[in-house]
């Protein structure tokens, strides 16, 4: 497979999803790393931004509910190539009805490449990362002759 370099912004686009269960702790993760998710565009999806707002004081961009189609707009982010990074604090424990959404969403980060974080150990690694404050070359598979062949 051929592969080709994408740079993301030194200003990440971040996006913020997080399960019912998780919503809470999503919610206080980005109140202790408020001063590091400031500098950077931010986008949530439904009840999850204004709950992110109203605990962390963050500006951001809400999204659609996840099972309205909030996962999707996300993904079509990522897949424009216009969000950098992920953090998904999903609840391993909780069935959810829109599960293929979920799935989608995980899998088309894993296409494009993108930083994902779907847990709060992971999220402090990657929040505590140089790179997430600079730009930042990284590879990922070149569709364009797939795209030209179909």
């Amino acid at each position: 497979m051929q592969y080709t370099t994408h740079q993301s912004p030194e200003q990440k686009r971040i996006a913020l999803v997080a399960h019912d269960n998780m919503k809470d702790t999503l919610a206080k993760w980005c109140l202790d790393h408020r001063d590091h998710l400031a500098k950077h565009q931010l986008y949530a999806t439904g009840t999850t931004a204004k709950l992110i707002a109203n605990v962390a004081q963050l500006e951001l961009t809400a999204l659609l509910s996840g099972p309205m189609g909030g996962d999707q707009q996300i993904g079509a982010m990522i897949a424009e190539q216009a969000c950098d990074v992920l953090f998904f604090f999903w609840d391993p424990f909780a069935a959810m009805p829109h599960d293929p959404d979920i799935k989608a969403l995980l899998r088309i980060a894993a296409v494009w490449n993108i930083a994902v974080a779907c847990n709060p150990s992971t999220a402090d690694m990657l929040i505590s990362s140089p790179l997430l404050n600079q730009s930042y070359t990284y590879q990922h598979p070149d569709y364009s002759s797939y795209q030209a062949n179909r």
